[in-house]
């Protein structure tokens, strides 16, 4: 099931519902696009007696949207996994039991596992966990960081590690320990676009407001890693997050409040703007979308 940011009036609990500008009279949606161009400015006046609701004063209430499910709703909507996962299995036609490090709501790993093998998850955060939960044969799961994780030595056939940060932040020292989890292959999914990679939606921002290193990920594993340890196979696939989205107020001020933005800062109802000039209006209702690529990275060690 497709979810949609900001959230519903049921998941985000009781309180007023934040007001976003999707195609009102008074405003209507700019052509779509996912660049970093200056904010949109609307050139005509109001046609609507009542306030245009793309202003949203910096008081008005809102419930904080997390960041991981903000990811994941994304991942769900997106080709990611349908990109993805047949490159994987080019490389590695058969998986066996599966060590999920970081599998966030499961979706690759889901799409990836042998269902007659094993599937376990190391996954630290209970949002994500709460997700693998719910679902049908879903992973044996171990609520902690790779670090911490008491696993058995080559207790899986293999070892897979997809967007999160030990690949790109400690490549040798993570790289050892797949290892000795693993009896046959490693599989690292680790960004390979040159723009961010930190901040959800950041790629539709400019540039100076987000501030990320825009290094491609890949370029950071392979810096960290010793030559004899470069994996066996690097392969590029091309996807698009794609974020549905029913409350563009809820994502902006998310958004604001992950950058540090003060509550009278007059980038605030620019980067609603400037949201808004990049929604697609679609069949199945406004969506942002960012284009990615990720590198899969393969180790054979037997």
């Amino acid at each position: 099931m497709t979810r949609s940011f900001g959230l519903s009036p049921a998941s985000r609990g009781a309180g007023p519902r934040l007001r976003t500008r999707l195609g009102h009279a008074c405003c209507p949606p700019a052509a779509p696009s996912c660049t970093a161009a200056e904010p949109h400015t609307d050139a005509t006046p109001s046609t609507s007696s009542a306030p245009c609701p793309h202003y949203r004063s910096a008081d008005e209430t809102h419930i904080p949207i997390d960041p991981l499910g903000l990811y994941a709703a994304g991942i769900d909507a997106s080709d990611y996994v349908a990109k993805v996962a047949p490159v994987v299995r080019r490389h590695v036609p058969t998986i066996g039991d599966l060590l999920d490090i970081g599998a966030g709501g499961g979706q690759l790993g889901g799409a990836l596992r042998d269902p007659a093998a094993a599937w376990t998850a190391v996954e630290p955060a209970p949002v994500m966990r709460a997700r693998l939960a719910a679902l049908d044969d879903g992973p044996v799961v171990h609520g902690c960081d790779w670090q911490d994780a008491a696993l058995a030595r080559c207790g899986f056939d293999t070892v897979l590690a997809a967007n999160i940060p030990a690949p790109m932040t400690t490549p040798a020292a993570f790289l050892a320990r797949c290892r000795a989890w693993a009896r046959r292959t490693i599989v690292w999914i680790v960004p390979a676009q040159r723009g961010p990679r930190g901040l959800c939606l950041a790629a539709c921002l400019p540039p100076d407001w987000h501030g990320e290193d825009t290094t491609p990920g890949i370029d950071k594993v392979l810096a960290g890693l010793a030559s004899e340890d470069r994996p066996d196979v690097i392969d590029e696939v091309a996807w698009t997050f794609a974020l549905p989205v029913d409350d563009l107020g809820a994502i902006a001020t998310h958004l604001a409040d992950r950058l540090g933005f003060p509550p009278d800062d007059p980038r605030r109802p620019a980067l609603l703007d400037h949201l808004d000039a990049q929604l697609i209006h679609g069949p199945d209702g406004p969506r942002l979308e960012v284009e990615k690529v990720s590198a899969v990275l393969v180790w054979r060690v037997a």
